[in-house]
């Protein structure tokens, strides 16, 4: 039963901080959680299917995490490896090398956050290689740091009024089978969206002074769009062609969220070099760059140090981190629970013709909502009133891409509680179909 306390909270939170830092869904305060629960102040529970933006791959307050956070808060919080060294930062550095792709040899460097991570490679790259310009995607998201926002192409609101953004960054199609730009068909796709960068390197983009390509394998707050195969080795067949690195951007889709150790796994192709965050330390602020030795050797101090950066409560999460996906087996896991959901969803397709699109790979999923299935027309409110009323059902449910539905539960969560949870979502979609969300809700359910 929703008291005050919550909307005491929302009202103070309105008074001192600045809007730049939130989008907003609904007036949910997090108190406490376990495993896929979350609490709120009012003592309401719900099923959370957002992870905190993929970011508690091992859920709320895992026993594990906690324990060595614990430990180590008893022992010292942190000494900046700027300087000096601490043994849970070549710990979890060795794990990271170990389920990296690529049999060479690797090296890391840590952070803070994904947005950081994005910048450093925007670093590495150039320095490497010797080149300056690095391509990214339209509609790709890489953070809010200048070099993220530089590389990202998703939303005009994170460009407005603070440019210039860094020089020599330029964005093309991304694969979207489902939308495709150019209007081609699976059965007759000529990769147009391939076409566009080869036109680019003949007219405008040298390809000799290309130095990275930065791609997220699967395009997250893009709306979960997966890349077809054959895109993907004719890219890589591109960057090898011309010296190009190509780096896979894994911090929405790394350490397990997809089935596999990193989504790029799922193509068959070793990157360059690979950006993770979010997930890797359960919620502590961590993110890290994993590259081949010789490019690691590349840049030199400080030109990529922060002060807490391999923070070493943070490193001893991200050592639990793993070892929890390993000892709980949740690769295999979220590869099941995944393609039950993904069914799930399917056939939940067949009845709703609000439904024009289900895709993802393990507990990485979206559901696209359109207002016609013929013209695709994304059904932005339809999206928005879903969530809310999921919210006020005990289902923490958020959208991107305007009106996809994004499905990233914690790995750990239970196929009852999952299947609890989309009884709850189709329920949603019976009461939007009936007209019974009212249109307030909206005031509040902006979303991206």
């Amino acid at each position: 039963m929703r008291t005050d306390k919550c909307m005491e909270v929302v009202n103070a939170d309105q008074d001192v901080i600045s809007p730049v830092s939130r989008v907003s869904y609904y007036p949910l305060v997090i108190k406490r959680g376990h495993g896929a629960i979350i609490e709120d102040a009012d003592g309401n529970e719900y099923i959370d299917l957002l992870s905190s933006a993929a970011a508690l791959n091992t859920g709320h307050a895992h026993p594990k995490v906690v324990e060595a956070i614990t430990e180590q808060v008893k022992d010292f919080i942190h000494y900046t490896p700027c300087y000096m060294y601490h043994e849970p930062l070549v710990k979890l550095a060795d794990k990271l090398v170990q389920v990296t792709p690529g049999d060479f040899r690797k090296r890391v460097a840590f952070g803070l956050s994904g947005s950081d991570a994005n910048d450093g490679m925007i670093k590495l790259a150039r320095a490497y290689t010797g080149r300056s310009k690095i391509i990214s995607f339209i509609q790709a998201y890489h953070g809010s740091t200048y070099g993220a926002i530089s590389l990202s192409a998703i939303s005009l609101n994170m460009r407005r009024k603070i440019g210039p953004l860094l020089p020599d960054i330029y964005h093309i199609p991304y694969p979207d089978c489902y939308r495709c730009v150019f209007g081609q068909k699976c059965s007759t796709c000529s990769m147009e969206c391939i076409k566009q960068l080869e036109i680019a390197f003949k007219y405008y983009i040298p390809a000799e002074e290309v130095a990275a390509i930065i791609m997220e394998p699967i395009a997250g707050d893009a709306g979960l769009i997966i890349p077809p195969q054959k895109y993907m080795d004719k890219l890589y067949s591109i960057c090898k062609e011309n010296g190009i690195l190509f780096v896979s951007e894994e911090v929405q889709q790394g350490f397990g969220r997809t089935g596999k150790w990193f989504g790029i796994e799922h193509f068959g192709i070793v990157p360059d070099a690979v950006i993770m965050g979010k997930s890797i330390a359960s919620g502590m602020p961590l993110s890290a760059i994993v590259a081949r030795e010789d490019i690691m050797q590349a840049w030199e101090a400080p030109a990529h140090m922060f002060t807490m950066a391999g923070n070493t409560v943070s490193c001893r999460a991200g050592i639990a981190t793993m070892d929890i996906i390993e000892d709980e087996n949740l690769l295999k896991h979220t590869r099941e629970l995944g393609e039950h959901v993904i069914n799930r969803f399917n056939r939940m397709k067949e009845r709703y013709e609000l439904i024009g699109d289900v895709r993802g790979t393990g507990l990485s999923i979206g559901v696209d909502l359109v207002k016609d299935r013929h013209t695709k027309e994304k059904a932005s409110e339809a999206a928005a009133k879903i969530c809310y009323r999921c919210w006020e059902k005990g289902v923490i449910l958020t959208f991107f891409a305007s009106s996809v539905l994004r499905v990233q539960p914690p790995l750990v969560i239970t196929r009852e509680e999952m299947d609890k949870a989309m009884d709850i979502i189709e329920e949603a979609i019976n009461e939007y179909l009936a007209g019974d969300i009212p249109d307030e809700v909206l005031k509040v359910a902006k979303g991206w």
